[in-house]
């Protein structure tokens, strides 16, 4: 190792350490064009961890290792993924392993290799019922968890993540895969969405996990059966009057009216609540979301495209003007279908409906 290093050194002089002949970056040499400037600490541990993984070394010390050098450089996915194959291969205490995730979770929360190795983890303690033994390799400490207690810890875990950044993509991620693997679509799972929503309705992250819960399970309708797209469009709508200029539940609500193949014109009256045209300079409009989608609704109902332009010139002129250019070309689009002969009857999102660009 490099001589200036040595006083500092944790691993040269440690006995434990005594058989490894340490591997340097090969691209440093006597005269580096660009060297990368790492710490002599880390410039050594990760020597030691190229020699260790070259001999598929897989032991108490090189777990020990790969903690160090997770801690200086926690995006290191090579090192996470050696750390796990080490964790399975040593039959170590994975709940410990969950413990200190915990902790290295909360320092550095968007770092999704992190939530990934949470994912090996919890995979291995409850392997999906689906795998086969071959998959799920050899007995393990904690073969024989309560898999109800450990669902109730990673979710609250999740919960206390969200308390720090509600937003959080890499923690949302994870949240659906908990949904996934243990099945948790209606056991509890709506109503942590709504919670969630109800603390930030600008919250788009929960909204869509939301959209998940509601319309991911395989086999399920979502909101193509009735009661529940009743359930969800009354939600919206409420979310909606409390913040009539949030996207978010606008979104979500033509996201509903597209997957049931219901017309946009459903909501019409609705809409006309937030953006009524009835005046002639539009002071009525609380919501260029109603607006936009009174732009649609218009559009492909026969002897109505005057209402359609009217509120695209609204969004272009007055309540959207930041994208003039992009309501401009809606109304270009607007014109040529107005000679497309597009079938009125069908849903607006069935009639290649160049009006819109929003999807769910």
């Amino acid at each position: 190792m490099p001589d200036h290093a040595e006083d500092e050194a944790k691993y040269y002089d440690d006995p434990e350490w005594a058989d490894i002949e340490p591997i340097q970056q090969a691209d440093q040499g006597p005269n580096p064009l660009a060297a990368i400037a790492y710490t002599d600490e880390y410039a050594e541990a990760m020597a030691y961890l190229r020699t260790v993984m070259a001999r598929d070394e897989k032991s108490e010390r090189v777990l020990r290792l790969t903690k160090d050098v997770i801690e200086m450089n926690p995006a290191h996915y090579t090192v996470w993924l050696y750390r796990a194959q080490v964790l399975f291969a040593t039959h170590a205490d994975l709940h410990k392993e969950l413990e200190w995730l915990n902790e290295t979770a909360s320092q550095y929360q968007k770092n999704y290799q992190i939530w990934h190795h949470r994912q090996l983890i919890v995979s291995r303690l409850c392997p999906d019922p689906a795998s086969s033994a071959a998959t799920r390799g050899p007995p393990f400490p904690g073969a024989g968890i309560d898999v109800d207690s450990l669902v109730a810890k990673e979710t609250s875990f999740v919960a206390s993540m969200f308390d720090k950044d509600a937003k959080n993509y890499h923690v949302w991620s994870y949240r659906q895969w908990l949904v996934r693997h243990f099945g948790l679509w209606d056991k509890g799972e709506l109503e942590f969405t709504e919670a969630s929503i109800e603390k930030d309705v600008r919250n788009n992250s929960a909204w869509n996990h939301r959209w998940y819960v509601v319309n991911g399970k395989e086999g399920s309708e979502g909101v193509k059966e009735e009661k529940v797209r009743e359930r969800e469009i009354a939600f919206t709508k409420r979310q909606i009057r409390l913040a009539p200029q949030n996207q978010s539940p606008w979104n979500y609500l033509r996201g509903i009216l597209r997957k049931a193949n219901l017309r946009f014109s459903t909501v019409q009256d609705f809409c006309i609540e937030f953006a009524d045209l009835s005046k002639p300079e539009g002071d009525d409009v609380f919501s260029s979301h109603a607006l936009d989608l009174l732009a649609d609704i218009y559009a492909v109902d026969e002897g109505r495209n005057e209402q359609a332009k009217r509120c695209l010139l609204l969004l272009k002129d007055k309540y959207d003007p930041i994208r003039a250019n992009y309501w401009q070309y809606r109304l270009e689009m607007l014109d040529k279908e107005m000679g497309s002969g597009i079938d009125s009857h069908l849903p607006e999102h069935e009639t290649r409906n160049l009006t819109s660009a929003v999807s769910v």
